[in-house]
């Protein structure tokens, strides 16, 4: 598996999202990543319908659940239609971010594997400063404060991980837990 920790990263986008995509990809390949792109690129065909934005984040989703990658950058116009793509495949944790602080917390409070963007919102700027928060953290960075904030959301990663519709619903519509933490909101100490 191409893992972030060795600045291996796997990138995708529609013909919308290109422009922030290239921004973000040369801002990180200045920073020494290796940077696989799946998506539209400068010499892409316009009429490649492979190229439309569901099918980029199926790909993209598709190498995430077959392990190839760890992590991955997706953009189109909204970073939605992109990032429910890729939520279709197994094992993909997907988000939209157009902040730094939500990138970052998307990886440190919920585990997403696959960050998505929107270049109709996200200026390049700040496309690069988003990869990089969500690049630079793990599961639980900067909440080692926070009683049970680590266990708490890596159950509910694993419980996601474990979901099936069907058991689900068979159920009563009631999760099979696999545990619990109790957490409450807690105040960072000064």
């Amino acid at each position: 598996m191409k893992m972030v920790k060795d600045k291996k990263i796997l990138v995708g986008a529609d013909f919308a999202g290109q422009p922030l995509k290239d921004a973000v990809v040369e801002h990180l390949q200045n920073k020494g990543w290796e940077v696989t792109d799946v998506g539209v690129r400068a010499d892409s065909d316009p009429n490649d319908t492979d190229l439309m934005f569901h099918r980029v984040g199926l790909r993209v989703g598709a190498m995430i659940s077959e392990g190839e990658f760890e992590r991955a950058l997706l953009f189109c116009g909204t970073g939605m239609g992109i990032h429910i793509a890729a939520s279709k495949c197994p094992h993909v944790h997907a988000g939209v971010v157009e902040s730094v602080p939500a990138a970052r917390r998307a990886i440190t409070g919920n585990g997403v594997n696959v960050l998505a963007m929107g270049a109709f919102y996200v200026a390049p700027k700040m496309g690069c400063d988003i990869a990089d928060a969500f690049l630079s953290a793990e599961l639980g960075t900067d909440y080692e404060w926070w009683h049970n904030f680590y266990e708490f959301h890596k159950l509910a990663i694993d419980e996601l991980e474990a979901f099936d519709y069907e058991t689900y619903k068979a159920n009563g519509f009631k999760v099979n837990k696999l545990g619990d933490y109790p957490l409450k909101l807690e105040t960072k100490p000064e």
